[in-house]
């Protein structure tokens, strides 16, 4: 039986699902973002009126004078995408989504499940719609929130509700979907209950994807609480690209999933997006820096499309703020850096190389301090002090017999008066 996969959305409520994942059960009800004043988030929502700290570490005019996206295709495999959001009304192509829910699916209480719209336009958890926003999101007026890539597309799959209903097998058929739909980035921001590995199926499904130069982006998980270290599906396949979670200080937020898997960091804390319906809410965890980087994604292969999937995924890395030289499991290669990644582009490059950040320096090497002598400095030292002394004790004998001799003949000459 394949593994039901899980949205990556606030920490607690997450690591809480996860128990019930591991005996087979329905996962627990995706939870409700919290409000950017610390209150519960409804759908619809309040307008969010500022700038993001998530976007204002971005200069978006140098950013967008590279490349808003236009023209790249990307699929969210989620809970769906709601089109009444005015900001992701244009950006979604609807006729190429889809709902793969099964028909027969149920609630937590056992009553037929409202499945929504068989193109993949209805999201009842929301979860969906956030990691869209983050995305492609067009500017509104009255808000300062937009999407990294704000003219790229949205293929919207509907593959996961707050119920659980969305197994591997599920998400691999999303996956051959997305690449039947053309899509050149793909953002999977689940994966599978108590980090099980999967069947082939999802594997073959990835790789498929891969092969086709499409970008491959995932979160890393949420368990990373107490230093706990595991990989995490479908991060983990070789070729993807795992995204972890970063602070508003550029460090792992203390949630984000550790492991030698992860390549990339990116804003993870306070992530202001779209709701269904309309407006924005806050919320946490790996599910919405994965996004992040999809969107930085597209707005590299706007610009460079005839860029590999590898050459777009080592610019994001090799551009990213990094504490250390090269690979961290913290943070992967660092935290991204949009503006860097459009701007220092002159080549593309096949992987990642450890060139800058914090090295360990080489300690210096410190002067020679002598407490004592060796006996060569010794007996070099005494024999200085003999022939010294030698010397003094010659020239005192010779000054006295001058100074007696000198004596005797004055006392001569005055007997001769």
């Amino acid at each position: 039986m394949s593994t039901p996969p899980r949205p990556l959305g606030r920490p607690p409520l997450v690591l809480a699902a996860t128990a019930l994942c591991a005996l087979g059960l329905p996962l627990a009800s995706a939870p409700t973002a919290a409000a950017e004043d610390g209150g519960q988030c409804t759908y619809p929502s309040k307008k969010y009126e500022g700038r993001p700290w998530s976007l204002q570490r971005v200069q978006l005019d140098e950013l967008w004078a590279q490349s808003t996206g236009k023209g790249v295709r990307v699929a969210v495999i989620d809970t769906g995408v709601d089109v009444r959001n005015p900001q992701l009304a244009k950006a979604v192509d609807a006729r190429s989504g889809i709902n793969l829910i099964p028909k027969e699916a149920k609630d937590a209480n056992g009553y037929k499940l409202k499945r929504g719209k068989e193109n993949g336009t209805t999201d009842t958890v929301g979860h969906g719609t956030k990691v869209a926003g983050i995305i492609a999101a067009r500017p509104a007026k009255g808000t300062g929130f937009v999407g990294l890539a704000p003219d790229a597309t949205i293929i919207p799959i509907q593959q996961n509700d707050a119920d659980g209903n969305g197994t591997t097998t599920t998400l691999a058929t999303a996956i051959r979907h997305a690449i039947a739909k053309k899509a050149d980035v793909i953002n999977i921001s689940q994966d599978t209950a108590n980090a099980v590995k999967p069947t082939p199926l999802l594997e073959q499904a990835v790789k498929a994807a891969l092969d086709q130069d499409i970008v491959v982006v995932a979160s890393a998980g949420n368990d990373g609480l107490g230093g706990n270290v595991k990989a995490t599906y479908p991060a983990s396949y070789e070729g993807v690209l795992a995204v972890a979670a970063s602070d508003r200080n550029n460090e792992r937020a203390q949630f984000s999933q550790s492991g030698d898997f992860v390549g990339i960091a990116a804003p993870g804390v306070d992530m202001v997006s779209t709701v269904p319906g309309g407006g924005h809410c806050a919320d946490n965890g790996t599910s919405f820096s994965a996004p992040y980087v999809a969107g930085l994604a597209a707005l590299i292969k706007a610009k460079h499309d005839t860029w590999t999937q590898e050459q777009i995924v080592a610019q994001i890395q090799q551009t990213a703020e990094r504490s250390v030289a090269g690979h961290d499991r913290l943070v992967g290669w660092g935290v991204v850096d949009p503006v860097r990644a459009l701007t220092e582009d002159d080549k593309p490059l096949e992987k990642p190389v450890a060139s800058e950040g914090v090295t360990r320096a080489e300690a210096p090497t410190p002067a020679a301090v002598h407490l004592g002598e060796t006996p060569e400095q010794r007996a070099a030292r005494l024999a200085t002090y003999v022939v010294v002394s030698g010397g003094v004790l010659v020239a005192a004998i010779a000054g006295t017999a001058i100074a007696l001799r000198d004596h005797r003949r004055r006392r001569a000459a005055l007997a001769g008066r």
